[in-house]
């Protein structure tokens, strides 16, 4: 492990989410306690997406914008909300220049899918058909997120796919849940790991599913066909339960003709990024920044 991220080990807590409540409490807590973001170079903006329920969203917009990204926190489909996401998506908007929609989507177990896809693809039919108001270029709309939010955000693109819904540019998935399954060898082999492991991983899928059946559209790796969905930029730590699955998809993504950027960060583990200070996480953050910046000005 980096021994940078290896210093900060102590810091992170071993939740299970076996009390979805008290660890919600508990990441929003942790997520306060974090420095404000730089939101001096754009308007920050809460509004409500009419949808059935309305689906609370904060807007944050740099200055000469044309692109848009569909922006989804992570915490496992349990955890999360548009104040935990400040920092990152503020600094998702200040490295790429794009407009980033931050969607406040239902959690699970109260809200199992499809809630959380329902939100999130009435966002995105929401961006497409404000784009003139929103000041961006229809044709410059991304989706991506962290962690489950990053599966999210592959979710939404098959299902824009297959219902003909709005275009979307490009994916940015850091991170992303994809398979209910379980069965790569990371995720059968990490059951010890920093903030994510099989365990929790497996708790996760439970939540989120409840008593329904896993589709592509809840576990995109479950897709037959990846073919005609936008370019996507996939990132995996390596000491993650997740990460076989990401390189899987990115691989299946390429043999059904979908350009495809794929990095493995080295030494890392699931959402170490949080550790800012450590050299590899302001790499990877710079480096999503980036390959948005350069999806949208294509």
């Amino acid at each position: 492990m980096d021994p940078e991220l290896e210093a900060f080990l102590p810091l992170f807590p071993k939740d299970d989410l076996s009390d979805p409540v008290t660890t919600r409490e508990n990441y929003a807590e942790r997520a306060a306690a974090r420095p404000a973001p730089d939101t001096s170079g754009m308007e920050v903006e809460d509004r409500t997406v009419p949808a059935d329920p309305d689906v609370r969203v904060r807007i944050y917009r740099p200055r000469q914008a044309r692109g848009a990204i569909v922006w989804l926190h992570g915490g496992g489909f349990v955890m999360g909300d548009l104040d935990t996401e400040h920092p990152w998506a503020a600094r998702i908007a200040a490295d790429s220049g794009a407009v980033v929609i931050s969607v406040n989507y239902r959690l699970a177990p109260e809200h199992p899918f499809p809630a959380a896809l329902d939100d999130v693809y009435a966002v995105l039919t929401w961006t497409a058909e404000h784009a003139a108001e929103l000041g961006i270029d229809r044709a410059r709309i991304a989706v991506g997120g962290h962690s489950a939010g990053a599966g999210l955000a592959a979710a939404v693109a098959l299902r824009a796919r297959d219902e003909q819904g709005p275009p979307i540019r490009f994916q940015l998935l850091n991170e992303p849940g994809l398979d209910d399954r379980l069965e790569t060898w990371s995720a059968r082999t990490f059951t010890d790991t920093p903030w994510l492991y099989r365990e929790k991983l497996a708790a996760a899928w439970r939540h989120y599913l409840g008593s329904a059946p896993a589709t592509p559209f809840a576990a995109p790796a479950r897709a037959g066909d990846l073919s005609g969905l936008p370019p996507a930029y996939l990132a995996t730590a390596e000491f993650d339960p997740v990460r076989d699955e990401v390189i899987g998809y990115a691989l299946r993504l390429l043999q059904a003709g979908v350009s495809v950027e794929l990095h493995q960060w080295a030494g890392t583990f699931h959402g170490s990024q949080a550790v800012l200070s450590a050299e590899v996480s302001q790499r990877q953050i710079a480096a999503l920044g980036a390959a948005l910046r350069r999806a949208l000005a294509e």
